[in-house]
């Protein structure tokens, strides 16, 4: 689930100004970056870092991953407290839209007023420390092994009479992105999970993890190795899956509906890839759900143990138990969120 650290590559560019949308445009827009897998993608075959030159635009994507993954912090901070279950807030009784009384749990702005009035306004940058360690890693990462293992540029082909050369070229490139992303990701991942168990502190009020180095320690001694790359698979199964689907229905769609003779041609695939991403990655979710419950749980911290969580066996049984309660979901949605308890009963002043 999208998420970390790069603008995912499929995002479109600025609509021409007067578009409007206005409020519910904004909420849409937060949602979807809330569903989005936090690794940092790219297009495959290059993108505006080959443009810039090899060094050049290693610097900026690091630098550009430097303030995306600053700017998103809280908004991953509060959906992580979400996914773990904790919900220090009283729903409040509202209407949905056919009239109905629903309870809705604090969004995403309620939620980070809460964390402000107990941490302050640091209070909400908790674990940025290691996030941005990780987000550096997976970036510097990504650029070594595209120089290591370059990938042959092809012409552009959409006709579709070349269909098999225009397929075998996304395929070719998937594969190429694949490992890049796998790699950074198993290089980021121990980074990732000092993150995440530094977040989730603000549960139980521990300062178990106060420090990348001290927590690389506690980590290696209590755990050992294999405390590093806690939900590491699901992780890994997520960015698959999701490179994969969004770039072979991207084709499908763009090769069979989108005609090269049509004057917006290249908009319209641009957007195809926005929305297949959007669409794909909130497939994906709850593989990004499980990685990071699996990170933080049985580590001794609160979030980690009943009666937020059982200790889970493995990322297999983490994935049962929660699709049995059916919160495979929870925490996708940051604005709109229904709380499982029914509110017929509840009165409405």
């Amino acid at each position: 689930m999208v998420p970390p650290a790069v603008v995912p590559w499929f995002l479109p560019p600025p609509p021409p100004c007067g578009g409007g949308g206005g409020r519910r445009g904004d909420a849409r827009a937060v949602a979807a970056m809330a569903a989005l897998p936090p690794g940092p993608l790219s297009p495959p075959g290059g993108g505006a870092a080959d443009a810039a030159g090899p060094e050049g635009g290693e610097g900026l994507f690091v630098l550009l991953g430097a303030g995306l993954a600053t700017a998103s912090h809280p908004l991953l901070y509060v959906k992580l407290l979400v996914q773990v279950g904790h919900e220090p807030l009283p729903p409040t009784i509202g209407r949905n839209v056919l009239g109905r009384k629903v309870l809705y749990l604090p969004g995403f702005f309620t939620y980070a007023r809460h964390i402000v009035e107990v941490d302050g306004k640091r209070g909400l940058f908790r674990g940025l420390t290691p996030r941005l360690i990780s987000s550096t890693l997976s970036t510097i990462t990504r650029g070594s092994v595209k120089k290591a293992f370059p990938l042959e540029d092809m012409e552009h082909v959409s006709n579709k009479d070349d269909v098999k050369t225009s397929l075998k070229k996304v395929v070719r490139e998937t594969s190429h992105e694949m490992m890049m992303q796998c790699v950074s990701r198993v290089v980021s991942h121990p980074l990732h999970v000092i993150s995440m168990r530094c977040m989730v502190q603000f549960v139980g009020r521990e300062v178990k993890y106060s420090g990348v180095f001290s927590a690389i320690g506690r980590i290696f001694k209590e755990e050992g190795i294999l405390g590093f790359f806690v939900g590491l698979v699901p992780h890994i199964l997520g960015d698959v899956i999701f490179l994969w689907c969004c770039n072979l229905l991207a084709h499908f769609i763009n090769t069979y509906a989108v005609d090269d003779n049509f004057s917006q041609a290249s908009v319209i695939r641009s957007y195809t890839k926005f929305v297949m991403g959007i669409a794909v990655s909130m497939l994906t979710y709850p593989f990004l759900l499980v990685g990071d419950l699996m990170a933080v749980n049985n580590c001794g911290l609160r979030a980690g143990l009943p009666p937020y969580a059982p200790a889970f066996a493995s990322w297999i049984h983490c994935w049962r138990y929660l699709s049995a309660q059916g919160q495979l979901f929870r925490g996708s949605s940051l604005l709109f969120r229904r709380a499982p308890i029914p509110a017929a009963s509840f009165p409405i002043d």
